[in-house]
């Protein structure tokens, strides 16, 4: 019984730090496409997609929100199944209307980050998250 019980608590520290690592690497990765478009809009230049029609600059805004902004909080686990929904949005949007017709190839890292991203909503942020912390947990 001691051996199932200290497997058991070695089996939830993996799993806790596969999560760390599944949402540190994720909202990094993410970040990559993030940094860029908030540096854009920034500038000021605010050509982008409108897939709406509510406008480019809404949906401009929308989408660093997504990429850079909630990145940002599934990194550092906090409200992470939250933070997870606005980046899901924008990679439907991304896959299904602005890639869409272009082939796979071009739909495939949406798809990928619709995935991971889906996963860490499912999953949650696990046990080592600042939102733990703040909570008090």
């Amino acid at each position: 019984m001691g051996k199932r019980m200290l497997g058991s608590r070695s089996n939830e520290f993996v799993e806790n730090l596969w999560l760390l690592l599944l949402r540190v690497g994720s909202g990094a990765f993410l970040l990559t496409h993030g940094i860029p478009k908030l540096l854009k809009l920034i500038s000021g230049d605010t050509a982008f997609a409108d897939p709406f029609g509510i406008g480019q600059l809404p949906s401009f805004i929308l989408v660093v929100f997504a990429e850079f902004f909630c990145s940002v909080l599934v990194i550092l686990g906090i409200m992470t199944r939250l933070a997870t929904i606005p980046i899901i949005i924008t990679m439907l949007v991304a896959a299904f209307m602005i890639h869409a017709g272009q082939g796979f190839g071009k739909q495939e890292m949406a798809l990928l980050y619709l995935l991971l991203f889906a996963t860490i909503l499912v999953f949650g942020s696990g046990r080592f998250a600042l939102g733990n912390l703040i909570r008090g947990n």
